[in-house]
């Protein structure tokens, strides 16, 4: 499996979310990648199923972070290979050990910014991201560095946010204090969650046949609303915006409460699932 020499750091223009993946943030999903796992991979299917993967592709995903769909797009391209690119060094090692412990070798890992990273021409069949491609400093740029990865006809497919309002999560949010500040700019989670600026971004890259769909799955959160209140309020986002108190968990445990069923807080959400070709 490929890996990067620690002391090397690659070539970076997104330098505060390389800080906050290679910090807090990045330790808290690498820690933690089985709750991540749970509440983002009832969307994997869908993902999946956009990228149409075959077995002997060359597979390249966006923001692997710990690479649960990696391992799964080396599985199905099981004649061809699989290679995960990420800012975090955290959840890489993550995403090493895990590979190594399922036995999956057809799969590499690298340490990198996706929007400069070195790709080779045309070295790929698919590339595909699961949430990981929504923090570009410049998306254009980005997915033209994507793009020249991807061989002539090759397909792009990956989930966004759509709106909160959308999403159950957006309940959840709305329960917390206001903030004096908005939390989101064109560089955060919600920079692809409009599927204009998805077309505008995509076709500016030079990619093709852009078609957007929305779709939906179920987020596991917790086994009951205290254990899901914890772990959120631990998310970077919110620990950066709120800090760390025992009355936040609480603001978040009652905000999460209408939401336990079956043994689980179960939220739903939504997401674009876009589509392209180079």
């Amino acid at each position: 499996m490929g890996s990067d020499k620690a002391a090397v750091r690659p070539e970076i223009v997104n330098v505060a979310q390389y800080e906050a993946w290679n910090g807090y943030e990045g330790r808290h999903w690498a820690d933690h990648y089985d709750r991540y796992d749970a509440g983002n991979g009832g969307f994997n299917d869908h993902l999946l199923e956009g990228a149409a993967i075959g077995p002997r592709d060359r597979v390249l995903d966006i923001g692997c972070g710990s690479g649960q769909i990696t391992r799964i797009a080396a599985r199905q391209a099981r004649l061809g290979d699989a290679t995960g690119v990420d800012l975090s060094a955290p959840m890489l090692a993550r995403a090493r050990l895990l590979a190594e412990r399922e036995g999956v070798e057809n799969i590499a890992f690298h340490q990198g910014d996706a929007q400069v990273y070195p790709f080779p021409d045309a070295a790929f069949d698919a590339a595909v991201s699961r949430f990981g491609i929504m923090f570009f400093a410049d998306p254009v740029a980005a997915f033209g560095n994507i793009r020249r990865a991807l061989r002539e006809g090759g397909r792009l497919a990956f989930l966004s946010l759509a709106p909160m309002t959308e999403n159950d999560m957006g309940k959840i949010l709305e329960a917390l204090p206001p903030l004096d500040h908005s939390p989101v700019g064109h560089d955060g989670p919600l920079s692809l969650s409009d599927p204009d600026r998805i077309h505008k971004v995509l076709e500016g890259a030079g990619f093709g046949n852009v078609a957007c769909r929305k779709v939906t799955a179920e987020q596991i959160e917790g086994r009951d609303a205290r254990h899901a209140a914890e772990f959120f309020a631990g998310w970077g986002p919110i620990r950066y915006n709120y800090g760390e108190s025992e009355e936040l968990v609480d603001i978040l445990t009652e905000a999460m409460r209408p939401f336990e069923r079956d043994g689980a807080v179960r939220l739903k959400g939504t997401a674009w699932l876009t589509t392209a070709r180079a």
